[in-house]
C-alpha cells in the first residue's frame, strides 16, 4: 500500500469517528430531551387529555340539560344553601336610586385593607356618580370569620368598618374557599330583594382592578340597545373539573361525575343584565348547590335558562393585564392585584391615556404596541392575542 493510500485511509477513519462521534452526541440529546418531556408527560397527560375530552364532547353536544335535570333538587333541600341569617345588612342601599350596576366585591373578613383601596379607588361610589354622572352601588359579600381564635376580635373590627362605609353584606355561614357557592347565593338573593331595579349586576374577587370608566361607557351602549340575557367576562368552555386531589379545585365524580361543565365566566370578575339575574336567582332556588366551585355554579344556573356567556376580550380572567397606556384604553378587569391599586388605578385614568392614543395614528401604535404583550405562547389567562388588533 502507498503512502497516498495510506493517508487516504487514514482521513477516513477520522472522518467517520468524527460523525461517529456527532451521531452519539445527537442520540443523547434526543434522549435527554425525550426524558424531560416523559418527567412532565406524566403530569400533564390526564389534565390535557381530559381537556380535550370535554372540549370536544362541549361541541357535538347542542345543550346540557341532562345536567340541570340531575342536579334539580325540590325548593325545601336547596333552602338549606340559602338559607342563612345577615349579621350585617343594607336594606336601603339601593333604595330610591336609578342603579345603573350593582357591583358585588367577593371579601374575606380579614381582607380590610384590600376593601379600603378598592373604597379609595375604582369602587369609590362619589366619584364615580360626580365624574361619570350614574349610580354604581359597590357593596362586599362576607361570611363569617372561619378562624375560632380571631372569630370574635374580627367580629367587631367588621361592626365597626360597617359602621364607617355601611356598605358590607354579612351573612352567618363560615368564610371559607368551600363556601363559595354559597356566598354567591348571598348576592343573587340580596339583589333580588334589595336591590332589583340595578339595570346590571357584577361579581368581582377582592383582588381585581376594575376600569369602571371603561366599563361603564360599555354598559350603558349595552343598556341602550336594550340586549337581554346579558352575560359577558372571560369565557371557559368546555372545561373538565379537576380531578386530582391535591387540587384545592378538586371535584370528585360523586359530587360533579360529567366530563365537562357548562360554559361559564372566571368568579374574578363577570356582569349580568337584571333580567338575567333575575331568572338565574330563580334557578339557584331549585339546583343543588353542593358544588363549592361557585363561577361553574354560575354556569349551570344559566344553563338552566338557557342562557350561554358572551366572550370580552378585555375581561382578563384569572390573569393579570400587562401595565401599558393602550392596554388601559380598553381595560375592563385586571386580576390578581394586592398592593399597586391606587398606582394602577392613577395610571389608568389618567385622561391623557384616551387623548394620545386616539386616531388612526394612535390605534396603529396600540397595536404594534400591544402585539409583543399579548401574543405569547401560552399566554392565555389574560387578554388573548386578538385583543392587540382591537
Amino acid at each position: 500500500m502507498t503512502a497516498a493510500q495510506v493517508l487516504k485511509r487514514s482521513r477516513m477513519f477520522v472522518n467517520f469517528h468524527r460523525l461517529k462521534t456527532r451521531q452519539i452526541q445527537q442520540l443523547m440529546m434526543t434522549c435527554f430531551a425525550l426524558s424531560v418531556v416523559m418527567v412532565y408527560w406524566q403530569s400533564l397527560d390526564s389534565d390535557l387529555v381530559s381537556h380535550i375530552k370535554s372540549y370536544s364532547l362541549r361541541h357535538l353536544l347542542t345543550n346540557l340539560d341532562f345536567i340541570t335535570a340531575n342536579l334539580t333538587i325540590s325548593r325545601e333541600e336547596a333552602q338549606k344553601f340559602s338559607n342563612h341569617r345577615y349579621l350585617i345588612n343594607q336594606e336601603g342601599k339601593c333604595a330610591d336610586k336609578d342603579v345603573l350596576l350593582l357591583l358585588f366585591v367577593k371579601s374575606s373578613p380579614q381582607n380590610f385593607e384590600m376593601r379600603q383601596a378598592i373604597r379609595s379607588t375604582w369602587g369609590n361610589e362619589a366619584y364615580i356618580e360626580k365624574t361619570l354622572g350614574v349610580t354604581v352601588k359597590v357593596v362586599f359579600a362576607l361570611g363569617f370569620p372561619p378562624q375560632p381564635l380571631q372569630r370574635k376580635k374580627l367580629q367587631r373590627e367588621l361592626f365597626q368598618e360597617d359602621q364607617r362605609y355601611h356598605d358590607l353584606i354579612q351573612q352567618d355561614f363560615l368564610d371559607t374557599f368551600h363556601n363559595l357557592t354559597i356566598k354567591l347565593l348571598l348576592q343573587l338573593g340580596w339583589t333580588h330583594a334589595y336591590c332589583p331595579h340595578a339595570r346590571f349586576f357584577m361579581s368581582a374577587d377582592d383582588d381585581i382592578f376594575v376600569h369602571l370608566p371603561n366599563l361603564i361607557h360599555y354598559l350603558q351602549e349595552v343598556d341602550r340597545a336594550g340586549v337581554k340575557d346579558f352575560w359577558v367576562g372571560k369565557v371557559h368552555q368546555g372545561s373538565p373539573p379537576v380531578r386530582d386531589k391535591d387540587s384545592k379545585y378538586y371535584v370528585s365524580e360523586e359530587m360533579y361525575p360529567w366530563l365537562m361543565y357548562p360554559d361559564y365566566t372566571p368568579g374574578s370578575g363577570y356582569v349580568l343584565s337584571k333580567d338575567l339575574v333575575s331568572k338565574v336567582y330563580q334557578a339557584s332556588l331549585t339546583l343543588n348547590a353542593s358544588l363549592y366551585i361557585d363561577d361553574v355554579f354560575m354556569g349551570i344556573c344559566a344553563n338552566a335558562v338557557g342562557v350561554l356567556p358572551q366572550e370580552h376580550v378585555f375581561f382578563s380572567g384569572e390573569g393579570r393585564a400587562p401595565y401599558h397606556r393602550c392596554i388601559y384604553r380598553q381595560m375592563m378587569t385586571s386580576h390578581g392585584h394586592v398592593k399597586d391599586f391606587h398606582e394602577l388605578w392613577k395610571q389608568a385614568t389618567d385622561p391623557e391615556v384616551q387623548k394620545v392614543y386616539s386616531g388612526a395614528f394612535g390605534r396603529l401604535y396600540c397595536t404594534l404596541a400591544k402585539i409583543p404583550l399579548l401574543c405569547k405562547p401560552f399566554f392565555t389567562n389574560t387578554y388573548p392575542c386578538k385583543a392587540a388588533f382591537l
